[in-house]
């Protein structure tokens, strides 16, 4: 049985390995536009606006993308300007067309300007989040495409990922994504090296997993463009105690999540994790984590009440849950995706768990 994942799990290149080509604060001529000023009079140059050293940061907000992540993204850079008494950075929002875009919680935000060749920062960051399952707009990707083209350091935050990847701009390069999403990024681009890194950076890429991550990723940033020190001192403004590897898991250690010290329990639920489509033999299993299937089952009645079966379910039915709550997939492709043999296999063991059909599930949840 192959139980390799598409997900790439190596460990990542050491940070000075894999140093960003930072540009010159100096490069191009324009900034965004202020607020009060239309898309089509958003060719103004601010540059005598602001100290010559001073890194521009650009946001492209995606309808519904996460509020989290983009604080996480954009307060460090406000922090490292006040904790160094210095306008180090700058930080704008774009939009595809100028007008306000909705975050996942409904909050709406004015950007400065609409994504036209004129827009002038030295990086520039895409933040997604739900819903993009089926964005596919050719003239934002374009934009990215050009945007690439200059050199300058581009990143995907939370699900901005997958809006690089659809515009072509991850071919042989390293990256991630939110948790939640790493299986569809691979499917969709099978060539991608994906990892289940919390952030990334690969040459002039930047991705993270969004949420938190993203000041990990910042952090990161200001520490190569400044210094560690005032990356700590940012990070301690936040009460962020440890900045964080790029190589973490971006989920909290299973042996938190359920309670467990045991590292073959533990193993053991990685495993499954890992293996929702094509669920693994419980015998598999135990052999894989060096116990009987005797042993195995006796100490998954003794954690958790049920049996390493119905614990594995339960583990793909919440997967189930997940995409039910969050795609536009078909019932009968999430029964696939989640390991089940038809809708109906996956419909009588949801209602089991949930006291509701997957159908019923997403009407209620306006799907």
């Amino acid at each position: 049985m192959n139980m390799r994942s598409k997900i790439n799990d190596e460990t990542p290149q050491s940070a000075a390995a894999r140093q960003v080509q930072w540009p010159a604060a100096g490069e191009g001529a324009l900034v965004a536009a202020s607020a009060e000023s239309t898309a089509t009079e958003s060719s103004a140059d601010l540059s005598q606006e602001r100290p010559p050293d001073t890194q521009r940061i650009g946001f492209f907000l995606v309808p519904n993308f996460s509020m989290m992540a983009l604080s996480s993204a954009s307060e460090p850079l406000r922090a490292a300007n006040r904790v160094s008494g210095k306008p180090l950075y700058s930080w704008h929002l774009i939009s595809a067309d100028g007008e306000p875009v909705s975050s996942s919680s409904g909050f709406s935000l004015q950007p400065e300007s609409a994504m036209t060749s004129s827009i002038a920062v030295d990086q520039l960051f895409v933040v997604a989040s739900i819903d993009v399952e089926n964005y596919r707009n050719e003239r934002v990707f374009d934009f990215l495409r050009r945007y690439a083209a200059t050199g300058k350091p581009l990143g995907g935050v939370s699900l901005g990922t997958m809006i690089l990847a659809r515009a072509g701009l991850l071919d042989k390069r390293r990256c991630t994504i939110h948790w939640e999403a790493l299986k569809a990024l691979a499917d969709e681009f099978p060539s991608l090296a994906v990892t289940r890194d919390l952030y990334c950076i690969d040459g002039d890429r930047l991705t993270c997993g969004g949420g938190t991550a993203a000041i990990d990723l910042m952090l990161d940033v200001i520490a190569r463009a400044h210094n560690h020190r005032l990356a700590a001192d940012v990070a301690d403004q936040f009460l962020h105690t440890r900045i964080r590897a790029s190589q973490e898991s971006q989920k909290m250690a299973i042996q938190w999540r359920y309670g467990i010290e045991d590292r073959r329990i533990v193993n053991a639920i990685t495993l499954m994790e890992q293996n929702i489509e094509r669920p693994v033999p419980v015998q598999t299993l135990a052999s894989l984590v060096g116990i009987s299937p005797r042993q195995f089952e006796r100490m998954w009645l003794k954690h958790f009440d049920m049996g390493p079966s119905q614990f594995y379910l339960g583990v793909r039915l919440k997967a189930a849950q997940k995409l039910l709550h969050e795609s536009t997939f078909s019932i009968f492709d999430i029964a696939m995706q989640c390991g089940f043999a038809s809708a109906s296999h996956l419909g009588r063991c949801y209602r089991k768990l949930f006291d509701a059909t997957p159908g019923q599930e997403r009407a209620a949840r306006g799907k």
